[in-house]
């Protein structure tokens, strides 16, 4: 089931920050929050973004990432450690590359589990395979925690401007009692089912993302080879069959020499794909689709282009194509 802004039954409708009253200090009741205290856990590229739109949204975070300066950075209260951040919170989430992080985060010593008690809610934003999600969910519940794995879609950009969406598993009720603090960075929130749904869902979504995205990318090199027009040949797309996320959002800036640099990294894409793989073996569906983004991501990866964003790929694929890129770079 989902929920949108606007619908009777939204989740996190976003107001305007500034009605919302002034920012106060880490611990006071945040607007529409019933007096829960906010936690954040991985402050990188999304999670940064999400505490600045938690933040601005009336707020206050208790924040803490490896790199310790980043917490102010984003407006949150800088924590020393995971510990202080759930012993200090109701509500705690969490943006980490993997589940292997994740898990370390939450398993180990001094960790979210180690820390918790009875009554609060762990937020895994993460991208992370479902069966790690539903082992951390049982291992929590003992403690009476309850943990939502809560995949984030739309990237740097509409994490920025708080229209993300947000597709979850676990707990409808839990879910749906933050509602106010999801409106501060989603526009849109589906339940997905029990514990791994949410993530499962996620990968879903990521694969086919990854499918346009190297596809796209594929095309649009043959196009500049061929000497077609690409900003034609873009519109064309948009109105054709071939329309997709990529040829949307991406390639109308790439072609301008604008990667939207900031977001998903080629690495961190390569990670989802096999998650996606591997997840699809243990539901017996074959990958058939798999080897496309995975070859053009190996490719991109092996080549200097791994911690770069993802949309870096159609330099990998224009690499080989004898140097193409899909701008004119200026002359020196």
């Amino acid at each position: 089931m989902g929920w949108s802004r606007g619908s009777p039954c939204a989740l996190g409708e976003r107001s305007d920050p500034g009605e919302q009253g002034e920012q106060g200090e880490y611990g006071k009741e945040g607007a529409g929050m019933s007096g829960s205290r906010v936690g954040f856990i991985g402050l990188g590229n999304m999670g940064g973004r999400i505490t600045r739109r938690i933040v601005d949204g009336g707020h206050p975070v208790l924040g803490f990432d490896l790199d310790a300066s980043r917490a102010a950075a984003v407006g949150a209260t800088p924590a020393a450690s995971i510990a202080e951040v759930v012993e200090g919170s109701d509500v705690v989430l969490l943006s980490l590359p993997d589940s292997k992080a994740v898990e370390a985060v939450v398993l180990g010593d001094g960790g979210v589990l180690a820390a918790s008690r009875t009554g609060q809610v762990v937020v895994d934003l993460s991208t992370a395979a479902p069966s790690s999600t539903v082992k951390l969910h049982a291992a929590l519940a003992e403690r009476g925690v309850e943990y939502l794995d809560a995949g984030v879609s739309g990237g740097a950009a509409a994490a920025e401007k708080g229209t993300l969406t947000i597709m979850a598993g676990g707990s409808k009720a839990a879910l749906e009692r933050l509602d106010a603090l999801f409106g501060t960075f989603a526009a849109k929130v589906f339940h997905m089912g029990d514990s791994g749904a949410g993530h499962t869902a996620k990968l879903l979504n990521n694969f086919l993302n990854a499918v346009s995205l190297a596809a796209t990318a594929e095309v649009m090199v043959a196009g500049r080879k061929a000497g077609l027009d690409l900003k034609v040949l873009l519109d064309v797309l948009n109105a054709s069959s071939g329309v997709n996320f990529a040829t949307l959002n991406r390639f109308p800036r790439i072609i301008e020499g604008d990667y939207l640099e900031g977001g998903l990294t080629g690495a961190l894409m390569m990670k989802d794909v096999v998650l996606y793989v591997d997840h699809l073996h243990t539901l017996g569906v074959p990958s058939l689709n798999a080897s496309g983004p995975l070859a053009s991501f190996g490719l991109a990866n092996g080549t200097g282009y791994a911690d770069m964003i993802s949309n870096r790929v159609v330099d990998a694929i224009g690499d080989i194509s004898g140097g193409v890129r899909l701008y004119d770079e200026p002359q020196s």
